[in-house]
């Protein structure tokens, strides 16, 4: 047991994946499945050093949550079940028998990485078209936008064959929708001040017309008075 990114996380071997995980719900309250997905390590050391098959291969990480009733409110116990797979014929026991929520999870991670799930549900395609070929979230996986149109920008160097310099790239300013004014023109502008006026191409009119006038400030109503109270302090006559 260890704690990663904040949640505390058990990592079993392959054999240990579904008694472990029925051990959970059985005896550790573990009643309510969240999600299930992969991460592809490749290039990654592996993480048992008498297991070198295990390098570059794959992590699948279940999280599950309990219940554990306190004074006043119920609390939520999270935990993250994690195992390795090797990059070559990656397959885990599933777990649909013991929370049928996991069917579409084993079937989304089968499509995305290629890892078959044993004693589960039929993994039919669930998101990618039927004659889609590959597994698109392993790190070999070519982008099919890469090969049809080079890449616009360098996020390496070396990676874009075009030209990012400011004077040959279209920068942002030239592509902000008409209407829209300068972004040193943005911000309040005093009244009376001599900056520019931010709402002058936004409300302005035709390219021969005059732009629109500002509205007019409307004065402030005076304040109101109050009668003056009588300076006779003289009673009246009860007659």
């Amino acid at each position: 047991m260890s704690e990663e990114f904040g949640q505390r996380t058990l990592t079993v071997p392959v054999g240990w994946w579904r008694p472990v995980v029925t051990m959970l719900r059985d005896q550790g309250g573990c009643q309510f499945f969240d999600w299930l997905s992969a991460v592809d390590g490749a290039g990654a050391p592996s993480p048992y050093p008498d297991e070198p098959e295990l390098a570059g291969g794959f992590r699948v990480v279940c999280h599950l949550a309990a219940l554990s009733p306190g004074v006043g409110r119920t609390a939520v116990r999270h935990l993250l079940v994690q195992t390795h797979l090797p990059r070559t014929q990656p397959a885990l026991d599933s777990i649909v028998g013991l929370y049928a929520g996991a069917a579409w999870h084993e079937r989304e991670t089968h499509e995305m990485f290629g890892i078959d799930f044993r004693g589960g549900v039929e993994l039919e395609t669930l998101l990618l078209p039927d004659a889609f070929e590959g597994h698109p979230l392993r790190k070999e996986f070519v982008l099919a936008s890469r090969v049809a149109k080079p890449w616009p920008g360098a996020k390496e160097p070396g990676e874009s064959e075009h030209d990012v310099a400011a004077d040959s790239s279209p920068g942002r300013r030239r592509m902000r929708p008409p209407g829209v004014p300068d972004a040193e023109q943005w911000g309040p502008r005093e009244p009376g001040s001599a900056a520019p006026d931010p709402l002058a191409h936004a409300t302005a009119g035709p390219a021969s017309g005059p732009a629109r006038p500002r509205r007019a400030r409307r004065a402030s109503p005076p304040p109101e008075t109050l009668p003056e109270a009588s300076t006779d302090s003289s009673p009246e006559d009860p007659a």
